[in-house]
């Protein structure tokens, strides 16, 4: 689970990342799922988007990938969405801590 600060800094991360995953008019099929199991593998952060021609929305689409490949979904903006998997041999993206701080 994602606090709001390592959310904040991944989607100022997928600012300048390509889309690489396209939904289209098919939807989500498993060539796509299998596209962002490989594509999530190998960067941690990965942004999709959902074609015009798409009947699906971006937000359920988002959420059933998440769930296909174990990951997280940063944010959903428009017809983009940004999802991240934490790899735990090699990490590439350094996020933010989890604060300790308590409520006084």
């Amino acid at each position: 689970m994602l606090t709001s600060k390592q959310i904040s800094y991944l989607r100022k991360l997928s600012v300048n990342e390509p889309d690489i995953v396209f939904v289209g008019k098919d939807g989500l099929t498993e060539e796509v799922i299998t596209q962002a199991r490989e594509a999530i593998a190998a960067r941690e952060l990965i942004k999709g988007k959902v074609q015009k021609n798409s009947m699906e929305e971006p937000s359920a689409v988002a959420q059933a990938l998440s769930e296909a490949i174990k990951c997280d979904v940063v944010c959903t903006m428009g017809s983009k969405f940004v999802l991240y998997k934490h790899h735990n041999l090699k990490p590439k993206i350094e996020l933010p801590k989890k604060s300790d701080r308590k409520k006084k």
